[in-house]
């Protein structure tokens, strides 16, 4: 390495550590906590800890340190680390011009500067209509039907190239991923659909990565899958548009359609710029969690054969849930419909305790745009700050005895879950737009694959990992057996 690149690098790294161990120095006020080392911080025992499904541990060693508010770096920045439903109230409920949903530079250079969980503001209110209008329970009811025919046709696929062995977590991947391009997007080519999954895969690692963009870094690779990704938006979004102006499609024809439709106040257009971001994040977050969920389900199910047999039959006083949703299809060509999926409340309660004890999104940041404080301590302007599930998923005070799988907690009427106590979807003005969708698909799934397949694990003692997203630690493939008729 010649002198020049040397003395070069030596300046900004100084430049760097001197800006590092500055930031926040007028604070008086911070809480304990460690910054760890200068950009990388704690980042790298952060997702050690993740890797082994040891996240919470993380936390708690630190809470039982420092307190429920400690201060550390992450993902490059200066992070405050609040735990608790009064922490969780006060980030996710927060004005957003204090503290902003300014996510990691992660997420901002993979999913853009325009990302929907950048946008503040009127931008913000513009983008998310577009999206809710047709993600809202009164949108997805007229899609149950091709969802379950997507569901029933990759199944069927799988079973048939794979020789009745599914690799669970691969296949809800490319589950969701279709389910996603094809009601979402209104993108159904196959070997284009094919090419996105493998650049999106890349695309999410480098999002929960160290910063750092130097070939062969994670960073570096997800960086490129975007701008593929993005290259190959181009043609799609020429022909989606001439199929609007032609009538083809209409703006309510998909997510897609809606956004190139879109106009702000002044009557433009949104940028493709602003339609790229966003497709890139919606697609992200509604393929992986999904797909997170739906193998934890077939994890605990296959673990739990009581569980099992609840989702398949609950107890006869509460009636025959998923058997009698088959048996009951006159009139709907065997198809599923909306009313099927809202009969399918244990199912979900299930769903629901699993993303209490393992949920899917650990936490998430916000940045404070201006200095602001909680509990009696300083948070600097431009630091983030992060809140966690676990902190209150896991809290006996709130449910009772935490680590038992009790997914009747969630039809407890008598003891309901208090405000920002069970935040799987996060809170607040940035909540999750795609619960609902996310629901559905997660219901269709269970529905056809308890109906059609009985399964046994390959490796009954799998494991749960976290990259960063909790799996099951080698896949978890299963061998399926047709069921007998019902």
């Amino acid at each position: 390495m010649s002198l020049i690149a040397i003395a070069a690098i030596t300046l900004v790294s100084i430049y760097f550590l001197s800006k590092f161990l500055n930031k926040g120095h007028g604070s008086k006020n911070l809480p304990r906590g460690s910054l760890g080392l200068p950009l990388i911080g704690e980042t790298i025992s952060f997702l050690k800890a993740q890797k082994k499904d040891r996240g919470p541990e993380w936390i708690n060693e630190r809470v039982s340190k420092f307190g429920q508010i400690f201060k550390t770096s992450l993902m490059g920045a200066p992070t405050l680390v609040i735990v608790g439903q009064a922490g969780n109230k006060f980030i996710l409920g927060a004005d957003g011009d204090v503290l902003a949903a300014k996510q990691p530079k992660t997420l901002s250079a993979i999913g853009g500067k325009h990302n929907i969980f950048e946008l503040t503001g009127s931008r913000y209110k513009l983008i998310k209509g577009a999206m809710v209008s047709f993600l809202k329970p009164e949108s997805l009811q007229n899609y149950v039907k091709q969802m379950d025919d997507l569901v029933t046709t990759l199944l069927l696929r799988e079973t048939k190239e794979r020789n009745n062995t599914i690799s669970t977590v691969a296949f809800m991947k490319k589950l969701t991923f279709n389910i996603a391009c094809n009601i979402l997007f209104g993108i159904h080519n196959e070997p284009t659909k094919e090419a996105f999954l493998d650049d999106f895969e890349l695309a999410f690692k480098a999002i929960w990565s160290i910063p750092v963009n130097l070939p062969g870094t994670i960073f570096s690779r997800g960086l490129q899958a975007r701008a593929r990704i993005v290259d190959r938006l181009l043609p799609i979004f020429r022909k989606r548009k001439e199929e609007l102006s032609k009538g083809v499609v209409s703006p309510t024809s998909d997510v897609l359609a809606a956004l190139l439709a879109l106009r702000d106040e002044n009557g433009e257009p949104i940028t493709e710029e602003e339609i790229e971001d966003n497709f890139v994040t919606l697609m992200i977050a509604s393929h992986d969690t999904s797909a997170i969920l739906l193998s934890l389900m077939v994890w605990k199910m296959s673990r739990d054969k009581e569980t099992y047999h609840e989702v398949l039959e609950v107890p006869i006083a509460m009636c025959i849930e998923q058997i009698d949703i088959l048996r009951n299809r006159e009139g709907t060509e065997g198809k599923l419909t909306w009313a099927d999926i809202q009969k399918m409340k244990y199912t979900w309660r299930v769903a629901q305790e699993l993303m209490r004890m393992i949920p899917p999104v650990f936490g998430s940041f916000r940045k404070a745009l201006q200095a602001t404080s909680f509990g009696g301590y300083d948070i600097p302007k431009g630091w983030q700050v992060f809140w966690v599930s676990v902190g209150t998923h896991m809290e006996k005070d709130i449910f009772e005895n935490p680590k038992e799988f009790n997914p009747s907690r969630f039809n407890n009427a008598s003891k309901p879950i208090p405000p920002y106590a069970y935040i799987p979807f996060g809170g607040g003005l940035h909540s999750c737009i795609g619960n609902e969708f996310a629901r559905v698909e997660t219901l269709t799934t269970i529905h056809k694959l308890v109906t059609m397949f009985e399964w046994s694990l390959v490796h009954p003692d799998e494991v749960i990992t976290r990259q960063p997203m909790p799996y099951p630690s080698m896949g978890l493939p299963i061998k399926v057996y047709p069921r007998i008729p019902l």
